[in-house]
């Protein structure tokens, strides 16, 4: 074998798997398309996230938390290795509400999702001026906020660039520029690449984002992942203005603002519009009056990678033992949990975390 892993797909998902495999000491492989590709990895907000997830799945709140629990090692762990600092802050997240009636709602759900964790789901709730002291440039339409403690934000692009300098450090090959076509299993698996390249591996981890639509079936997946538009613009660098960061804006480390983002059901467009970025400057400049003083210096569409419910699809292919399909629209957040905790899982470890909520057979 020329690996004991080939791991189909070179986005933060990928990489995070591909990095925690490579502490194990097994040997790993990266087969990455070309830049033409639809890539939520290059286009996301950022965002560690905890709060909202799991309201209908508690498993996934669970796995969120204990995410983000371990960001900050996993963090330090890739900033030591490569000297790429992440930029990540974790002192929580706001979710801004501009209605008494929508935040007394979201409040009502937050305390069921608490009970059910058992206490385990810090948040408070602030009202108007109890926001203001926390952030002083907040806008008078914000009502109040739910203040959650275990949200936070990183760079993604250092984190890209990070982890694919820890896979190379770490003795992993990231082949860039092309794509997988067809499988074959035998003695292992034979991945066949549409340049011609035949690469082969013990097993196969399928984290190629929207390419598993078309790759999966050929492994034995459903892969029944869909595509949704995020269109999201930054500006000019500025001094502090947002400590926090919250749904609708976040400073980010280099001083700008990032503001985001639209959900659209628009198929694999991953287009600007000016109604979308409309709706955004709108909604920021609520937030934030003293954006609608500042300049626009980027927007883009990205595409996000939909589960029929949401949740990360963690599932070994019953046709192709060896194959897996990992894939989710939380990357970011879930990156250090992919990284520490997922080996074990593929390993078939005794210390595998608990994942059987997350099988795509619960679509069938």
């Amino acid at each position: 074998m020329e690996s004991d892993y080939a791991i189909i797909g070179g986005g933060v998902v990928g990489l995070s798997v591909a990095w925690g495999l490579l502490r194990r000491g097994v040997s790993v492989t990266v087969i990455d398309g070309d830049d033409a590709g639809l890539r939520a990895s290059r286009g996301n907000f950022g965002l560690v996230w905890v709060q909202s997830k799991g309201m209908k799945q508690p498993r996934y709140a669970q796995w969120s938390q204990t995410s983000a629990a371990l960001w900050r090692g996993f963090a330090d762990e890739l900033a030591d290795l490569t000297g790429t600092d992440l930029g990540l802050r974790q002192d929580g997240g706001y979710d801004l509400h501009f209605s008494e009636e929508t935040l007394a709602e979201t409040v009502a759900k937050y305390e069921v999702l608490k009970a059910t964790l058992g206490g385990d789901y810090p948040f408070e709730v602030l009202g108007h001026n109890a926001l203001r002291k926390e952030e002083p440039n907040i806008g008078p339409k914000v009502v109040g906020a739910i203040w959650h403690k275990q949200d936070g934000h990183a760079n993604p692009l250092r984190l890209l660039q990070a982890l694919a300098d820890g896979v190379r450090r770490k003795g992993g090959r990231v082949l860039t520029g092309r794509t997988v076509v067809a499988v074959d299993k035998a003695d292992g698996f034979t991945l066949i690449c549409a340049d011609g390249m035949v690469l082969r591996a013990g097993k196969v981890v399928l984290s190629a984002g929207l390419g598993a639509v078309q790759l999966g079936p050929k492994l034995g997946f459903m892969a029944p992942v869909r595509p949704q538009r995020g269109q999201v613009m930054i500006t000019e660098k500025l001094p502090f203005l947002i400590n926090r960061p919250s749904l609708i804006a976040r400073q980010v480390d280099e001083g700008g603002i990032q503001i985001g983002a639209t959900n659209e059901e628009v198929g694999l467009d991953d287009g600007v519009t000016r109604k979308g970025l409309a709706q955004l400057a709108q909604e920021a400049v609520m937030a934030y009056p003293a954006l609608e003083r500042v300049q626009l210096v980027r927007s883009w569409g990205a595409l996000r990678v939909l589960s029929p419910d949401g949740l990360p699809i963690y599932q070994e292919s019953h046709t192709h033992p060896g194959a897996y399909l990992v894939t989710c629209h939380s990357g970011i957040t879930l990156a250090a949990a992919h990284a520490l905790h997922l080996p074990d899982w593929l390993e078939g470890s005794s210390d595998a975390p608990d994942l059987e909520v997350f099988r795509e057979t619960r679509f069938s």
